[in-house]
């Protein structure tokens, strides 16, 4: 082995390459070039003396010899930024920052008092509160902890499940008063709702009562819009009827100022994840931060385990 080639650069580069699936997508990500990328990882495993990858024209796939070499990986470069925050820790405190991103409504509503509460608790860690319902890259966007919907395939974060997510169809009781009160899902076939546009299979329902087939039905819209708070406020409206999480809309069902259409009938429940940067998992303030907001997200109306 020649140690002089093995280097945190070419280390980190190693990683980005598994994470991402390919040399060309970190050469893009870091604007180092393809050649600099291939020369580092070529240069990693001459000095290790073992092939890391094994690659073809469309994808790496990681050996045996790889796939231990990258676990180390992870924790040498977790001891080190472990090392660099203990220089800022002032003496047994709890200190430094944890950078959360979340999707938008869900952190508007309900995550954003949560960090108050952990804040209160914890006054020496800083939070960077970043709200998106794109899907970020942890270590790209320099992100600690992550909150999703929907499906997650990135396995290379730790990902931790919180549930998942109830949906009921609601509609505002004016709208209910013009289009009467729907029984069945067909009642619904030739109505107008309003839809999360970037929701993959948003421009359908699928229903499913306490027997027999599902009922799958179109789902046409007037108004589509991108943001799950602009749906509840459409919904409240009376512009249309429409799927929406539980969590988002529990309180308009209290107070009466939105009402559940079909209750008898039920929507598929969506996946809600947390992930969190393999190379932070371990640092205390984010283990902490990551299981305080886990308790206070479970407990949301809507989220079953």
């Amino acid at each position: 082995m020649e140690q002089s080639g093995i280097s945190l650069d070419r280390m980190r580069t190693f990683m980005r390459i598994v994470e991402r699936g390919s040399l060309s997508a970190v050469a893009r990500e870091t604007g180092a070039g393809q050649s600099t990328v291939t020369r580092h990882l070529r240069e990693l495993e001459d000095a290790l003396g073992v092939a890391l990858l094994r690659r073809t024209t469309r994808r790496v796939s990681l050996t045996e010899e790889g796939t231990r070499y990258y676990n180390h990986c992870q924790q040498v470069l977790c001891l080190i930024e472990q090392a660099r925050q203990e220089l800022h820790a002032t003496g047994t405190s709890m200190a430094g920052s944890v950078r959360i991103s979340c999707t938008a409504a869900l952190g508007v509503l309900h995550v954003g008092r949560f960090i108050f509460d952990f804040q209160d608790a914890q006054p020496d860690i800083r939070i960077a509160f970043n709200l998106t319902d794109d899907r970020v890259d942890l270590v790209q966007d320099d992100v600690d902890i992550a909150i999703r919907l929907g499906p997650l395939t990135d396995s290379a974060m730790r990902l931790r499940s919180l549930g998942t997510s109830e949906r009921v169809l609601v509609a505002a009781p004016a709208w209910v008063q013009r289009f009467g009160v729907p029984r069945l899902p067909a009642d619904l076939a030739e109505r107008d709702g309003v839809r999360l546009s970037r929701v993959l299979g948003s421009d359908r329902l699928v229903l499913q009562g306490k027997a027999g087939k599902p009922a799958i039905l179109p789902f046409h819209a007037r108004l589509n819009v991108d943001h799950g708070l602009a749906l509840r406020e459409a919904l409240l409206a009376g512009r249309g009827y429409g799927p929406a999480h539980l969590w988002l809309v529990e309180d308009c069902l209290a107070d009466g100022r939105l009402m559940r259409l079909l209750p008898s009938w039920t929507l598929t429940p969506v996946p809600l994840s947390m992930l969190i940067a393999p190379e932070r998992a371990t640092l205390a303030r984010v283990r902490l931060c990551a299981d305080f907001l886990s308790g206070g997200i479970m407990r949301l109306p809507g989220i079953r385990r």
